[in-house]
């Protein structure tokens, strides 16, 4: 039987390790407002609790070819809550809006998004059945 030696380490180092131990040591604990404000809605609420908002219903759209993005784009800006949300092939557009406030804006954001493939309608930001066929009629009826 082979003997085992007492040591596993060298008696001499053969190299010295770096002095650096994490190569992210100087990044905050705390996230800043600029990373609070980009948070998912979702995340926010999961990590925050609900907000004690009014009823909103949200469009949420991926980017997409043709004239009429910019169209969108402006209007989804003049919702009452837009964010963006997500990196390259991920990225949405999330714009809220109050329907008791503005639904014709947000009937004319969804004219021009809703035939988009990607395109969400969420209700208090959560997906519901029946929201594109259902409650997106019944906030038509509110406007004057």
């Amino acid at each position: 039987m082979p003997k085992i030696p007492d040591r596993v380490l060298p008696d001499q180092p053969v190299h010295r390790p770096l002095d650096r131990f994490w190569p992210y040591a100087d990044l905050p604990e705390q996230p800043s407002d600029e990373e609070l404000a980009a948070l998912h809605p979702e995340l926010r609420e999961a990590i925050f609790g609900a907000a004690s908002l009014p009823f909103s219903v949200t469009l949420s759209f991926p980017p997409f070819e043709g004239e009429s993005y910019a169209k969108a784009l402006e209007l989804a800006r003049a919702s009452d809550d837009y964010k963006e949300v997500g990196h390259d092939a991920g990225r949405r557009h999330l714009a809220a809006f109050f329907p008791d406030q503005h639904p014709l804006k947000l009937r004319d954001l969804y004219e021009v998004v809703g035939g988009v493939p990607g395109c969400e309608v969420l209700i208090d930001n959560k997906p519901v059945p029946f929201a594109r066929e259902l409650w997106l009629p019944l906030i038509w009826f509110l406007i004057r």
